[in-house]
């Protein structure tokens, strides 16, 4: 596939697909490959066809991006409501083609050119559509649209100025405890304002996607969220054992954790506008603004390895990241790909805490993985599914240790304290939202009350510390309705854990033996997507999350290395 000049981001070109230019173009692909005589001329319309899909792809992640960056541009609103509306039409095009792709007389050959992992994924592609469900797309895509708009569209009153939720959050890290108090209620206060909203959309999301799993034949949509994911090598009785494991041995650590936070601050009772102050001193804060902290990144970057040296200088010298957190800019941070330009891009709020180094380097291990696997022949093998994605982003977390003092010098510890720290008590919320999700959709005419009672209900078997003091939302269970992942991605969340664990281990192998940690690690991410997840964890050289044992294998560095931080003088 020829790789078009690249420029400057705010230089790539934009121009809406022509659909039924589209259509024609899979179809007579469609038809000679069907027609082919060889495996040698289906293989050349498969590369035509990933062409097709590389331009498609393309322009909507512009669009995308373009979107987030100003949810208010009237322009890349409606070209993002155009994709909306699209991708069930694209989708039947590129499934109609992979129908006579599964169907080859050739595959034995093309499995041989090309893997076998194409054909499993194809074939759960295959389950999880039917034309029949078409309307049925377009309706969920818009409701999760809705959601991203609901957030963005905040402007919080919050010490004489109009903030964004992103724009709250160093004032709920505050060293003052009404300060806290005063901006976790008005963050909150967003979500109980606009509960009924947010129960709505939520709630149509729920009978939607029931809705299609009935029509494609599945008992509900527990089963066809983890197709949907593309996840060939695991269930759901693997991650309800899996979440065992976390109760049992993770839990305990947490509570811990709370205890000696709560002793730090000097408090009787940690609450939960307490939780996210860490020290009296403050939280570890990056000593610079947005540049300095890329500058630093940079440096970081050049020194970690020759290959992280040529990607971040790839990035940043075609400006393909936009972290700056500013008003109509869409919430959260996320790593996209533009395919025709083989070109990572980088999006992120930062807010002048800790969390702005932190989505760095995890942005940074996603673009970093795309990268290193940006040849890939097939676009279907530059990201794997979203469990392995996310062993990149965090292990980055971690390989970058040794340079976290160009960004917090002096409360370098306290930064890493956190971090690992952190990285423990994500765990059980973790797992918190995935059993919250099978359990909504295992009850799908459940009403917004006894979802949030069930909510409140799980998370006190996994966060059983957490005190919402008299905040009657939060109380009732409306703590989720801020995780974007459960509107947007059923089931996504439980693979931040999956790859938090191997992240643990990439990080207590790096601290016996450096180098092969960092080339079990490059060979992970130069795989891309090419293998299904317990395959790529067994190429890493890391254990099976899901065999018992797993995790209590990591808890012994982790817990040796928090005990010997005196976190009370950070």
């Amino acid at each position: 596939m020829n790789t078009p000049e690249m420029k400057q981001f705010t230089d790539l070109p934009y121009t809406r697909p022509d659909m039924e230019a589209l259509k024609t173009a899979f179809k007579k692909a469609e038809q000679q490959f069907e027609a082919a005589h060889s495996a040698a001329e289906q293989i050349a319309l498969i590369d035509e066809v990933q062409k097709l899909k590389s331009h498609y792809q393309t322009m909507q992640t512009l669009a995308e991006i373009r979107h987030s960056i100003d949810t208010r541009d009237g322009f890349y609103d409606t070209e993002n409501t155009f994709f909306d509306e699209s991708n069930p039409f694209y989708i039947e095009m590129t499934n109609s083609f992979n129908k006579k792709l599964l169907a080859s007389s050739f595959r034995k050959e093309l499995e041989k050119e090309l893997g076998s992992h194409i054909f499993a994924m194809t074939e759960l592609d295959m389950k999880v559509f039917s034309p029949s469900i078409m309307e049925d797309l377009a309706e969920e895509n818009k409701l999760t649209s809705s959601y991203d708009k609901l957030i963005a569209s905040a402007e919080i009153e919050f010490a004489g100025e109009k903030r964004t939720l992103a724009q709250l959050t160093p004032f709920m890290q505050d060293q003052d405890r009404a300060t806290r108090e005063k901006a976790a209620q008005a963050y909150y206060g967003f979500f109980a304002e606009n509960e009924a909203e947010f129960d709505s959309i939520y709630d149509n999301l729920v009978k939607v996607r029931t809705r299609i799993a009935k029509k494609l034949g599945y008992k509900n949509f527990v089963q066809l969220g983890y197709d949907r994911m593309g996840r060939t090598d695991y269930n759901a009785e693997m991650v309800a054992a899996y979440r065992n494991q976390i109760y049992r041995e993770i839990v305990p650590i947490a509570v811990n954790l709370r205890k000696r936070q709560a002793k730090r601050l000097g408090l009787e009772r940690l609450y939960y506008y307490d939780e996210p102050l860490e020290y009296t001193t403050g939280n570890a804060i990056p000593h610079g603004n947005p540049d300095w902290i890329l500058a630093n990144a940079k440096k970081m970057y050049a020194e970690l390895s020759p290959e992280t040296d040529e990607f971040f200088t790839f990035m940043t010298s075609h400006n393909l990241l936009d972290v700056l957190a500013k008003k109509r800019k869409a919430a959260g941070g996320y790593c996209t790909t533009i395919p025709d330009y083989k070109a990572p891009f980088i999006f992120a709020n930062f807010n002048n805490t800790q969390h702005d180094v932190e989505v760095m380097t995890h942005e940074a291990g996603h673009a970093f993985q795309a990268y290193q696997s940006r040849n890939a022949r097939l676009l279907e093998y530059v990201w794997p599914t979203y469990e392995a994605c996310e062993i990149h982003s965090m292990s980055m977390e971690f390989f970058t240790w040794p340079w976290m003092n160009l960004f917090f010098e002096e409360q370098t510890d306290k930064f890493r304290f956190t971090h690992l720290s952190g990285a423990l008590l994500f765990l059980p919320y973790g797992v918190t939202v995935d059993e919250f999700q099978h359990w909504v959709y295992e009850h799908p005419e459940a009403s917004p009350a006894e979802r949030k009672a069930a909510w409140r209900s799980i998370e006190k078997k996994y966060l059983p510390e957490r005190d919402y003091s008299d905040n009657d939302f939060l109380n009732r269970g409306g703590y989720w309705m801020r995780q974007g992942h459960i509107f947007s991605t059923p089931f996504y969340y439980i693979d931040y854990t999956l790859a938090q664990v191997c992240a643990l281990q990439f990080w207590a192998k790096s601290l016996s033996n450096r180098e092969m940690a960092w080339a079990d690690y490059l060979r992970l991410c130069k795989a891309g997507g090419r293998d299904s997840f317990l395959k790529l964890v067994e190429l890493a050289n890391l254990k099976n999350p899901f065999k018992d044992g797993c995790i209590a294998s990591v808890v012994p560095a982790c817990t040796k290395w928090l005990n010997n931080i005196n976190d009370t003088i950070l």
